[in-house]
């Protein structure tokens, strides 16, 4: 058994660089709690999207390990955000075409 080669798969990354992360990713929270007592209009729903997207790209790149990994996570975790377009793409296509009937009561 080998033990002097370590093992790409068991990489580990500097505590330094999660509790970063981590405080970037409270200051988000904080921008988004912020924004949320802030009137922009419909500019709203926009910043808050961005700021969700920033969020979920910073957990993605460093808590699931893909900046760094192999192309093949990187596919993966490709294919996976084209699956989520198309399954939203689907369910706005038919929440757009319905027709909507007016309750009378």
């Amino acid at each position: 058994m080998e033990t002097t080669r370590a093992n790409p798969l068991l990489r580990t990354h500097p505590a330094r660089l999660y509790w970063r992360t981590c405080a970037a990713l409270m200051a988000l929270l904080a921008l988004t709690w912020s924004v949320g007592y802030v009137d922009l209009g419909m500019f709203n729903v926009i910043v808050a999207l961005a700021i969700a997207i920033i969020k979920a790209l910073l957990v993605v790149l460093f808590f699931m390990h893909i900046k760094g990994a192999s192309r093949v996570l990187h596919l993966a975790a490709g294919i996976g955000v084209i699956w989520l377009l198309i399954m939203l793409a689907l369910t706005l296509s038919d929440y757009f075409t319905r027709g909507w009937v007016a309750i009378n009561h």
